[in-house]
């Protein structure tokens, strides 16, 4: 099953010039965090919404888990209901399969279409 990860487009394009990705999530780097965040397709949105309402030129990697040089574990996150995916190192640019866009809905909020 793909996860996904938001990434701002500049993030993105230094990560395939350098072989591998390193941002854990906005403002913060792996090394600070200890992991990646990534979501599952429903998630996307709400990540969207709650963390990157007032940011631009983003865009969603599609991540092959089974590709990942580094280990993925599912964790729980308070005020979830569902665990999230993070990835515990590096994320190789040759697990990313593809990108997506997110958009805008009327009301001005991301959403996310797989």
């Amino acid at each position: 099953m793909t996860i996904y990860h938001i990434a701002s487009r500049a993030d993105w394009s230094a990560a395939l010039q350098q072989g591998e990705y390193r941002v854990s999530t906005r403002g913060r780097s792996l090394e600070e965090e200890g992991f990646i965040h990534a979501s599952t397709a429903g998630q996307v949105d709400g990540v969207a919404n709650a963390f990157y309402a007032d940011a631009e030129d983003l865009v969603v990697l599609l991540i092959d888990p089974e590709r990942l040089t580094a280990p993925l574990k599912y964790d729980p996150v308070p005020g979830a209901t569902e665990p999230f995916p993070h990835i515990y190192g590096p994320l190789n640019v040759d697990a990313v399969t593809g990108t997506a866009e997110l958009r805008r809905d009327a009301e001005g909020r991301y959403v996310f279409e797989d």
